[in-house]
């Protein structure tokens, strides 16, 4: 529809597209839009068709359907609040800025998919660093701004903005270089990552770069008893009155769900544990859908046990030998299980000590994402060199795939528990 040959200049909106915006809605969200479609179809890519006729692939591969839920989701991310949360946190934005930079080569005179690209500074970015052609695709409503965003800096003939899903767009050609800030808190949260999977199906050229490449979620069991007396046992003795009787209701609405906030490494009691590693290369979208690990601590100190932390890391790298076939399921990152994997597990980088890397873990600088909690009603009292063991299953919400199921199980001192909650 918007081809080299015939692509037209800024924001693009399809009749679909216009007469969908009475169905709306409020909701949670880091990733926005409406919904936008072609109004002639799909156009799928002889590449793209010729891999879905394999093994059941298009059946698995096929993105799922914009419900009333994804609606909510688009539009909240037409507030500018949540993009300007983004852009002032400097570490992920100049992160992604020194990324492009350190992969100019890649991207100059070549054709360039931003996704989710919202107030479209990354495709800014692209378009800065030579690129020939940005394609910047964002569902929600901010598509507009983005789009006078581009003609106020003269880049209307590089960027071109397409309002809609891109699951619905079309675009006449492939794609040299795809680039997102897809991470959700707990790096899955919100799934944006199946858009990113289907924008590499559907365009990118064969041994093209995704920026990021590599994504690792991580968690810890932590000691926070500050957050503990602050709210909870701030019950036990209210300006001389005991107010006891309110502590079971405070621990439900203080700990039911998880909590995005930020700890430090005295909150930490092990090395981390890899919940998933992700290849954006490979993993394909029913990888998705559930995410199960079990894990075994061996606890640093004597403390209570507060519950877990959750953090993740991204890296930028191009892969020393890019994937002659970018669609294929990796055999390195073990099957949907995900058990845990070491560095020599991997793939080589060309320079591995020169890899660009965004971290949210609690050592390093502070980013809007922090870290996820997920507490314990009342703590564990371990001591030091006691085990900590068991499992954790994080899966899509079967009514609102953009929110994540948490099942966790773990036991220490001989005895075993679980939790369950939602992160919405």
């Amino acid at each position: 529809m918007f081809g080299s040959a015939g692509y037209s200049n800024g924001y693009h909106q399809s009749q679909q597209q216009q007469s969908s915006g009475e169905k709306r809605g409020g909701g949670r969200g880091r990733r926005g839009g409406r919904r936008s479609r072609d109004p002639h179809g799909f156009r799928v890519s002889e590449r793209q068709h010729h891999h879905n006729n394999n093994n059941n692939q298009q059946e698995q591969n096929s993105p799922p359907p914009c419900t009333d839920f994804d609606m909510a989701y688009f539009h909240s991310y037409a507030h500018v609040g949540i993009h300007e949360e983004m852009i002032k946190d400097r570490v992920r934005t100049e992160t992604y800025r020194a990324a492009i930079m350190q992969h100019q080569s890649f991207i100059e005179g070549k054709v360039v998919m931003d996704v989710g690209c919202g107030t479209g500074i990354l495709s800014i970015f692209c378009a800065q660093a030579g690129a020939k052609r940005v394609y910047a695709v964002d569902a929600s409503d901010i598509a507009v701004q983005a789009n006078e965003v581009v003609k106020s800096n003269n880049l209307a003939e590089k960027v071109i903005v397409l309002h809609g899903r891109v699951e619905d767009v079309e675009i006449d050609e492939e794609v040299d270089v795809i680039i997102s800030e897809w991470m959700g808190y707990m790096l899955l949260y919100e799934s944006m990552l199946g858009s990113v999977i289907t924008a590499r199906d559907r365009w990118l050229k064969r041994g093209g770069l995704i920026l990021p490449s590599i994504a690792t979620l991580y968690m810890v069991p932590i000691t926070h008893p500050d957050r503990y007396n602050d709210s909870i046992e701030f019950w036990r003795n209210v300006y001389g009155i005991d107010m006891s009787a309110m502590l079971q209701l405070a621990k439900q609405c203080a700990f039911e769900e998880p909590c995005v906030e930020t700890i430090t490494g005295e909150n930490v009691l092990t090395w981390p544990h890899v919940v998933k590693h992700v290849d954006c290369y490979t993993i394909q979208l029913h990888e998705l859908e559930s995410v199960s690990t079990r894990y075994k601590f061996e606890s640093m100190m004597r403390a209570p046990l507060h519950g877990f932390a959750f953090w993740f890391d991204v890296e930028f790298s191009e892969l020393e030998n890019s994937p002659t076939n970018n669609h294929a399921p990796s055999s390195l990152f073990g099957s949907s299980n995900n058990n845990p994997v070491d560095g020599s597990q991997k793939k080589k980088r060309a320079n591995p000590n020169e890899v660009l890397r965004l971290s949210t873990a609690p050592e390093d600088p502070p980013t809007h994402w922090q870290q996820t909690m997920i507490y314990f009603y009342d703590p564990i009292e371990v001591e030091q060199d006691q085990i900590i063991e068991g499992s954790l299953t994080l899966s899509q919400s079967k009514e609102n795939r953009r929110f994540m199921n948490i099942h966790l199980e773990y036991s220490s001192g001989g005895r075993s528990y679980v939790k369950e909650s939602v992160m919405r």
